[in-house]
């Protein structure tokens, strides 16, 4: 008697332990996971004075500096997202093997800046480019000229040719921010 008392009580706190799970455990994980990027250091370079380079860093939004644009001037511009690991930041190739996760679009505002997404920028399957390497060509800016940068990820649909093939500042449709800086360009 005991010994079936036993098996039952046995069965009974196994029943109740099963029984008793988290129902987080049901819950699906994010599979997107990623380390957060901290810091955007953005780097152009005159196309036609190459000892003119201007780098800005970005880290929780506030710039370290501003772009000083020239009218007439072609640069080469350079994005670099850094994550942070204890006590520094470094460069993260996330954002390179999940290309086709991702996407970058820019929007001047009180400036005249053309951008064109260079031709050793990251190629998405889609044929996009990515937006880490582009070209600005500067026709005007004011004293309040920004540059706005925001990288995309996940979005629904992505358009580089927007507003134009001469002009690709890029646009997209859904998806969530993962960066949104905005940098002084006059």
């Amino acid at each position: 008697m005991k010994k079936l008392l036993n098996i039952t009580l046995a069965l009974l706190a196994a029943f109740f332990i099963l029984s008793c799970r988290n129902s987080d455990d049901d819950v699906p994980e994010d599979v997107h996971e990623h380390d957060e990027i901290g810091k955007v250091v953005l780097t152009l370079t005159n196309k036609a004075n190459a000892s003119d380079v201007q780098t800005v860093s970005v880290i929780s939004g506030v710039a370290d500096g501003h772009l000083h644009l020239h009218a007439g001037d072609t640069y080469s511009a350079v994005l670099d997202f850094q994550i942070k690991h204890d006590d520094h930041y470094h460069s993260s190739d996330e954002i390179e093997e999940e290309k086709d996760h991702h996407f970058i679009t820019f929007n001047p505002a009180n400036a005249d800046i053309v951008v064109v997404r260079a031709a050793n920028d990251i190629v998405r399957t889609d044929g996009q480019r990515l937006g880490l390497r582009t070209e600005w060509t500067i026709n005007s800016t004011q004293e309040t000229g920004k540059m706005n940068i925001k990288l995309v990820h996940g979005p629904a649909t992505v358009n580089q040719n927007y507003p134009s093939a001469s002009n690709q500042l890029g646009q997209t449709t859904g998806g969530e921010t993962d960066v949104d800086i905005t940098v002084d360009a006059h």
